[in-house]
């Protein structure tokens, strides 16, 4: 896969801490597996986006109870797969 050297603008305390993370490995690495993993969740929300559409233009407007109730689950998701996380 070819690369292509680019300049950043990073939170100092979350490069700090990234550093320490990864200490002798690449940072460059940690960088773009980060980018890959943010990647695959703003396709995933994409995706999602045209089921929505697809889905309204099949039967019509979703309530919004319907869309409040989804997004309360990935929500919850969320904040569960961040509290996971930190118990590592």
């Amino acid at each position: 896969m070819a690369k292509e050297k680019v300049t950043l603008t990073l939170d100092a305390e979350r490069l700090g801490a990234l550093r320490k993370l990864v200490g002798s490995r690449s940072l460059s690495a940690a960088v773009d597996n980060a980018v890959d993993v943010y990647l695959a969740r703003l396709r995933h929300f994409d995706a999602v986006d045209d089921w929505l559409a697809e889905m309204e233009r099949e039967y019509g407007p979703i309530p919004p109870e319907a869309l409040e109730w989804a997004a309360q689950i990935v929500d919850e998701w969320e904040a569960s797969v961040k509290k996971n996380r930190r118990a590592r």
